[in-house]
């Protein structure tokens, strides 16, 4: 089992001061979720990791221009569940992306990703600052997510910049629900980076914003031109005021007639639905007939890409046939499933092992997060043995599983976010930061 090294600290003792005013969602949903542990990994592992992660980025970078270029309006709302609404934004090619987080299992034969977080991904301040400080704390380990801030600087600078030669060369505002500490703490680390990088940014809540269609998006009277936002494009498309006006469709609108850049952009949502992966699975598997299906005269993937594929992803379809006539156990997820809500395991026999829809305030709520993931389109997923680790708790030694978000960040492998939960990691999951021993780590 991996070795974990715990500090000789409480998790009071340790988030009494400074720690606990950078990371205030140290506790979340009244438990622990930082634990003053480290999850260690080898050398080996995180180069393994690195490496995987920056060739899968490329896949993904390469058929998202495939899907932006080539498929059809009726295959983004299908077969990626774009809404409508989203299509001629998600169109738009931006050569830059701001922050990106695959999710990795790691087994005794290797590794595989099993999602893909590309339009508001978080866990960014407990990796790029908080990891290093408990690793010192520790002493004697290497932090692998030393560099994340400065690749974060350098990605937003070179978007900001590139959205500035477009001709936003406006106010730039980053933006969330300022009641959520964890989205807020998000929110603010990558606006003091982008400060940092000499682009000067301010804070704005969501609720504090004015749409002036056909003109702007405002904030306390000056438009804003740049805009950075901790709030998912599938939210933001059904967004209204009180009175019924469209104001999420009044921001698409402005995003179209370029008086609007946005981080993460637009086309995110291609990349964020899971559909994409089973586009990429799809395209794969048909890579030899491609040259007569596209007219491209060559196989869309190379031999090597093939190999990323087959090494690095999981069979995934829009449907269970191959799974059920096969007998191989698989997963079932919403194409917009966020934490693990809604996500179904089945055994080898097609039967239902679990359901997650973790932490809900009250039953109404519950029963309106199941009827949303409920009634979205679905891929399905082969099933693999996650990793079991041990970890320290306040409440004793928990027994769970070991899943690991790896951030890419303008292509460049940048930090690690290990989180223990349960076989669907949600919301309750522990976070234990990443630290690097020569004889750590499982493979």
């Amino acid at each position: 089992m991996r070795k974990v090294k715990a500090l000789p600290l409480s998790h009071n003792e340790l988030f009494s001061g400074e720690l606990g005013a950078k990371i205030p969602y140290h506790r979340m949903y009244d438990q622990e979720y930082c634990v003053p542990a480290i999850t260690v990994f080898s050398k080996k592992e995180i180069e393994l990791l690195e490496n995987a992660s920056k060739k899968v980025d490329k896949i993904f970078q390469k058929t998202l221009r495939f899907t932006q270029r080539y498929l059809p309006d009726p295959a983004l709302v299908n077969q990626l569940g774009v809404h409508p609404a989203l299509i001629a934004n998600a169109r738009m090619e931006v050569p830059y992306h701001g922050v990106s987080r695959q999710d990795w299992i790691i087994q005794p034969d290797g590794i595989k990703l099993i999602e893909n977080n590309t339009d508001t991904p978080t866990g960014i301040p407990e990796t790029a600052y908080l990891a290093g400080a408990i690793v010192e704390r520790v002493g004697g380990m290497i932090n692998p997510s030393e560099a994340m801030d400065e690749q974060i600087r350098k990605s937003f600078a070179t978007l900001i910049q590139y959205y500035r030669q477009c001709g936003f060369t406006g106010q730039i505002v980053f933006s969330c629900y300022d009641w959520h500490e964890e989205d807020a703490c998000n929110t603010t680390h990558l606006m003091n980076l982008a400060r940092q990088a000499g682009y000067p940014a301010i804070f704005a809540p969501l609720d504090k914003l004015e749409v002036v269609p056909n003109v702007g998006l405002f904030y306390e009277g000056e438009q804003v031109d740049i805009w950075y936002r901790l709030y998912p494009l599938e939210y933001l498309v059904h967004d209204t005021d009180e009175d019924g006006f469209e104001t999420g469709r009044a921001i698409l609108d402005l995003i179209e007639q370029k008086k609007l850049a946005i981080i993460n952009p637009v086309q995110s949502i291609i990349t964020q639905s899971k559909g994409f992966m089973a586009l990429i699975w799809s395209l794969y598997e048909k890579n030899d007939q491609l040259p007569s299906l596209w007219n491209t005269g060559a196989p869309f993937f190379t031999d090597e890409e093939c190999e990323t594929i087959a090494n690095y992803l999981l069979p995934t379809y829009f449907e269970d046939t191959y799974f059920r006539e096969n007998k191989v156990a698989w997963v079932s997820k919403a194409f917009f499933g966020r934490e693990g809500k809604g996500t179904l395991l089945f055994d080898e026999q097609g039967a239902p092992s679990k359901v997650s829809w973790e932490h809900e305030l009250d039953d109404e709520e519950a029963l309106a997060t199941r009827d949303y993931y409920s009634s979205q389109p679905r891929i399905y997923q082969k099933r693999i043995k996650q990793e079991r680790m041990e970890i320290p708790t306040e409440e004793g030694q928990f027994n769970g599983y070991l899943l690991i978000g790896s951030f890419v960040i303008g292509g460049v492998f940048a930090g690690i976010l290990p989180r223990v939960g349960g076989e669907v990691t949600g919301n309750l999951a522990y976070f234990i930061p990443a630290g690097i021993e020569e004889n750590g780590g499982a493979i």
